[in-house]
Protein backbone atom coordinates (compact mmCIF):
# COMPACT_ATOMS: atom_id res chain seq x y z
CA UNK A 1 0.00 0.00 0.00
CA UNK A 2 2.74 2.34 1.30
CA UNK A 3 4.65 1.97 -2.63
CA UNK A 4 1.14 2.28 -4.30
CA UNK A 5 0.89 5.59 -2.59
CA UNK A 6 4.96 6.63 -3.10
CA UNK A 7 4.25 5.79 -6.89
CA UNK A 8 1.19 8.07 -6.83
CA UNK A 9 2.69 10.57 -5.61
CA UNK A 10 5.80 11.00 -7.68
CA UNK A 11 3.02 10.58 -10.72
CA UNK A 12 0.80 13.66 -9.43
CA UNK A 13 4.62 15.22 -8.99
CA UNK A 14 5.47 14.54 -11.81
CA UNK A 15 2.64 15.47 -13.84
CA UNK A 16 2.20 18.54 -11.73
CA UNK A 17 3.42 21.48 -14.91
CA UNK A 18 3.36 25.51 -13.81
CA UNK A 19 7.31 24.83 -14.64
CA UNK A 20 8.18 23.27 -11.08
CA UNK A 21 9.84 19.70 -11.58
CA UNK A 22 10.40 17.01 -8.77
CA UNK A 23 13.48 17.51 -7.41
CA UNK A 24 15.70 14.08 -6.91
CA UNK A 25 15.58 15.13 -2.97
CA UNK A 26 11.61 15.17 -3.04
CA UNK A 27 11.41 11.85 -4.85
CA UNK A 28 14.43 10.76 -2.08
CA UNK A 29 11.65 11.89 0.73
CA UNK A 30 8.75 10.61 -1.03
CA UNK A 31 10.46 7.22 -0.86
CA UNK A 32 10.94 7.70 3.00
CA UNK A 33 15.13 8.45 2.48
CA UNK A 34 16.34 11.39 3.90
CA UNK A 35 17.46 14.45 1.27
CA UNK A 36 20.67 14.35 2.24
CA UNK A 37 21.60 11.51 1.14
CA UNK A 38 22.77 13.27 -1.88
CA UNK A 39 25.31 16.28 -2.41
CA UNK A 40 24.09 20.00 -3.61
CA UNK A 41 25.29 20.31 -7.10
CA UNK A 42 23.46 17.87 -8.54
CA UNK A 43 23.11 19.01 -12.05
CA UNK A 44 20.09 16.79 -13.66
CA UNK A 45 18.59 13.50 -12.29
CA UNK A 46 16.42 10.92 -14.29
CA UNK A 47 14.07 9.08 -12.24
CA UNK A 48 11.77 5.94 -14.06
CA UNK A 49 8.30 4.13 -12.52
CA UNK A 50 10.66 1.46 -11.84
CA UNK A 51 12.39 2.59 -8.99
CA UNK A 52 15.68 3.07 -11.04
CA UNK A 53 17.35 6.74 -11.02
CA UNK A 54 20.21 8.27 -11.98
CA UNK A 55 22.05 11.78 -10.63
CA UNK A 56 24.59 13.76 -12.31
CA UNK A 57 26.77 15.81 -10.28
CA UNK A 58 28.89 18.39 -12.21
CA UNK A 59 32.10 16.48 -10.83
CA UNK A 60 33.51 14.18 -8.02
CA UNK A 61 33.20 15.19 -5.04
CA UNK A 62 33.27 14.63 -1.33
CA UNK A 63 30.96 14.81 1.76
CA UNK A 64 31.87 14.94 4.86
CA UNK A 65 29.31 13.36 7.49
CA UNK A 66 30.05 10.87 10.67
CA UNK A 67 32.75 9.52 7.88
CA UNK A 68 33.71 11.18 4.54
CA UNK A 69 31.19 10.08 1.45
CA UNK A 70 32.95 10.08 -1.93
CA UNK A 71 30.32 10.85 -4.72
CA UNK A 72 31.18 9.66 -8.53
CA UNK A 73 30.08 12.13 -11.41
CA UNK A 74 27.38 9.56 -11.83
CA UNK A 75 25.78 8.00 -9.21
CA UNK A 76 22.66 5.50 -9.98
CA UNK A 77 20.13 2.67 -8.40
CA UNK A 78 16.88 1.08 -6.94
CA UNK A 79 14.87 3.24 -5.13
CA UNK A 80 11.85 1.41 -3.43
CA UNK A 81 10.42 2.55 0.38
CA UNK A 82 13.22 2.54 2.72
CA UNK A 83 16.02 1.64 0.48
CA UNK A 84 18.13 2.36 -2.55
CA UNK A 85 19.26 -0.99 -3.40
CA UNK A 86 22.14 -1.96 -6.85
CA UNK A 87 23.51 1.55 -6.07
CA UNK A 88 26.39 2.74 -8.07
CA UNK A 89 28.68 5.64 -7.53
CA UNK A 90 29.10 6.37 -3.49
CA UNK A 91 32.18 5.30 -1.59
CA UNK A 92 32.51 5.84 1.54
CA UNK A 93 36.21 5.49 4.06
CA UNK A 94 36.69 3.76 6.96
CA UNK A 95 39.64 3.00 8.78
CA UNK A 96 41.80 4.95 5.65
CA UNK A 97 40.08 2.81 3.07
CA UNK A 98 37.54 3.51 0.64
CA UNK A 99 34.70 0.94 0.34
CA UNK A 100 31.37 0.82 -2.34
CA UNK A 101 28.06 1.71 -1.34
CA UNK A 102 26.25 -1.23 -2.74
CA UNK A 103 23.10 -0.42 -0.48
CA UNK A 104 21.51 2.12 1.91
CA UNK A 105 18.35 1.32 3.66
CA UNK A 106 16.73 3.18 6.80
CA UNK A 107 15.23 -0.18 8.54
CA UNK A 108 12.66 1.37 11.18
CA UNK A 109 12.61 5.45 10.88
CA UNK A 110 11.87 5.62 14.65
CA UNK A 111 15.11 3.91 15.09
CA UNK A 112 17.08 7.01 13.96
CA UNK A 113 19.88 5.44 12.24
CA UNK A 114 20.68 4.40 8.43
CA UNK A 115 22.30 1.48 7.25
CA UNK A 116 25.03 1.62 4.74
CA UNK A 117 26.11 -1.56 2.55
CA UNK A 118 29.36 -2.19 1.57
CA UNK A 119 29.47 -6.03 0.50
CA UNK A 120 29.17 -8.55 3.87
CA UNK A 121 28.88 -5.84 5.98
CA UNK A 122 26.78 -3.10 6.93
CA UNK A 123 28.06 0.41 8.58
CA UNK A 124 25.15 2.23 10.66
CA UNK A 125 24.95 6.15 10.92
CA UNK A 126 22.61 8.54 12.45
CA UNK A 127 19.88 9.75 10.03
CA UNK A 128 19.78 13.00 11.39
CA UNK A 129 23.25 13.65 9.87
CA UNK A 130 21.62 13.19 6.52
CA UNK A 131 18.66 15.10 7.02
CA UNK A 132 19.58 18.40 4.41
CA UNK A 133 22.08 17.91 1.45
CA UNK A 134 25.53 18.72 1.96
CA UNK A 135 27.64 20.70 0.36
CA UNK A 136 30.21 18.54 -1.85
CA UNK A 137 34.19 19.55 -2.27
CA UNK A 138 35.71 18.85 -5.53
CA UNK A 139 38.06 15.73 -5.30
CA UNK A 140 41.27 15.58 -7.48
CA UNK A 141 41.48 12.30 -10.41
CA UNK A 142 43.78 11.49 -8.08
CA UNK A 143 41.48 11.08 -5.35
CA UNK A 144 38.44 9.84 -7.48
CA UNK A 145 40.59 7.24 -9.16
CA UNK A 146 41.96 5.57 -5.48
CA UNK A 147 41.02 1.50 -5.42
CA UNK A 148 37.50 1.16 -3.74
CA UNK A 149 36.90 -2.13 -2.04
CA UNK A 150 33.31 -3.87 -1.91
CA UNK A 151 33.63 -6.55 0.76
CA UNK A 152 31.86 -9.84 -0.75
CA UNK A 153 32.54 -13.38 -0.69
CA UNK A 154 31.13 -16.42 -2.14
Amino acid sequence: MASLFVCSSILTAKSASNGSETSIYEVLNLYGLPMGLLPKGISNFSFEDSGKFEVHLDQACCAKFESELLYDMNVAGTLSYGKINELSGISAQDLFLWFSVIGIWVDVPSSGLIYFDVGVVSKQFSLSSFETPRDCLPVSKVESSLPRFSLKFS
